[in-house]
């Protein structure tokens, strides 16, 4: 399909100079636009933009054999990049949501057999067919929503044949879904009850039997661990990423939820792709941070859902540090992967302005996930991925109107939806 958009009001986050990964610290508020546009979308890719008066007659003449969306009073986005996500879930977890507010803590649920090993039965029990029809709803929410590509963990299945099943599902995805996945094996997201006595027997199952599985089924682009206090210690995330990455897995990290984990340095140490969570830092994991090429990835809505303490960002930034923003879709601490919603949390709680988030969900998590090359910027030869808002005084107003549908047309692969 070869498709035209005329009279655009504002095309965002274009990048027609030197190409750039991510951005960081300043430069974050770098959001290079044009007023007055055009874009040209032709074989699933991105083959030009400008301002309205210097289109090439060529497109107005031949505009029989294209189709032409007129976009006066409207915006054009990238698509957003979610670099953060749990979606292949069996079942919700709303009871939990209600002890939350009942005032039991995380800890406390997870405790008694909720949180993540509540997941973990109700995925046993759940056929990878079903498995695949949930979570094939929640990509199509998501892609209505205005995301083109996600990153997907396992983590609810703490045992070989069921981490297995959810990287089988999310392979099925890859080919069947009109979004861009990558997949990160999270064997390591919590210990099974039957391996709270002798926890480094069940990350000698994960060495030992799942990791060389999933490679050579090729399931995984990335591996994860949590580290965290009553999870995996930074010893364990040491053992565990060593082993994932001989195994060709970069790693990717939960970092410093619940506390001070030490799962930035080990990160750092690995060079993982990107360390996340990070509600608690202080100024020695930013210092660690520094000159590196792990992306910090702070998760808006897991802290709103948790209630949680706010990820420094301002702190981070200020600091020179690239931030991206995920949604952490998951039905104990974030079922939402309205990303959207993600910016408007970073501009309200964490104090980022407009540009800053709309980098922070575009070309700094396209580069959280391997995508930078390809997604998170409206730039010629990359993947037309965008979306079409409706009429919109300007892009500080998509952040700002945080209840609102603004999202009219989404694109994907250049194939309108």
């Amino acid at each position: 399909m070869e498709i035209l958009l005329l009279n655009i009001r504002q095309l965002v986050q274009i990048e027609d100079q030197q190409p750039v990964e991510y951005r960081a610290g300043k430069d974050m508020l770098h959001l290079p636009l044009i007023a007055d546009a055009y874009l040209h979308i032709a074989n699933g890719v991105i083959q030009g933009f400008g301002k309205m008066h210097e289109i090439p007659d060529h497109l107005l003449d031949a505009q029989d054999d294209r189709f032409v969306i007129d976009c006066t009073g409207k915006l054009v986005f990238p698509s957003f990049c979610d670099s953060h996500t749990h979606i292949v879930y069996a079942g919700s977890r709303e009871m939990e949501f209600v002890d939350k507010i009942k005032g039991m803590s995380y800890e406390e649920i997870a405790q008694r057999g909720g949180g993540i090993l509540n997941s973990a039965q109700r995925l046993h029990q759940t056929s990878e067919e079903e498995l695949f029809d949930q979570t094939m709803i929640r990509i199509n929410e998501i892609s209505r929503l205005g995301t083109g590509a996600v990153e997907i963990k396992s983590g609810y299945g703490l045992s070989p044949e069921d981490e297995i099943k959810i990287l089988r599902v999310i392979k099925r995805l890859k080919k069947e879904s009109d979004l861009t996945i990558r997949s990160t094996f999270l064997g390591a997201h919590a210990i099974p009850a039957q391996y709270k006595e002798n926890p480094s027997e069940y990350v000698d199952l994960i060495i030992n039997e799942m990791i060389p599985v999933v490679a050579s089924e090729e399931l995984a682009d990335f591996i994860d661990v949590f580290c965290e206090k009553g999870f995996f210690s930074v010893e364990d995330t040491d053992r565990i990423l060593m082993a994932g990455m001989k195994y060709g897995m970069r790693p990717k990290i939960h970092a410093n939820e619940l506390s001070m984990s030490g799962g930035v340095p080990v990160g750092v140490k690995y060079n993982a792709l990107s360390v996340d969570h990070l509600d608690y830092m202080d100024d020695k994991d930013i210092d660690c941070l520094k000159n590196t090429e792990t992306m910090p990835t702070v998760l808006p809505g897991a802290s709103f859902f948790l209630s949680l303490p706010l990820a420094p960002v301002r702190k981070m930034i200020d600091a020179g540090l690239p931030v991206a923003l995920a949604s952490d879709f998951n039905p104990g601490s974030s079922p939402s992967g309205n990303m959207k919603f993600v910016q408007s949390l970073g501009c309200i709680k964490y104090k980022m302005l407009p540009e800053e988030v709309i980098n922070a969900t575009t070309i700094n998590s396209a580069y959280a996930m391997g995508l930078s090359s390809t997604h998170g910027t409206i730039a010629v030869g990359k993947v037309a991925n965008v979306f079409i808002t409706r009429p919109i005084p300007g892009y500080e107003y998509f952040p700002y109107a945080f209840g609102s549908d603004l999202i009219e047309i989404t694109i994907l692969n250049g194939e309108i939806h």
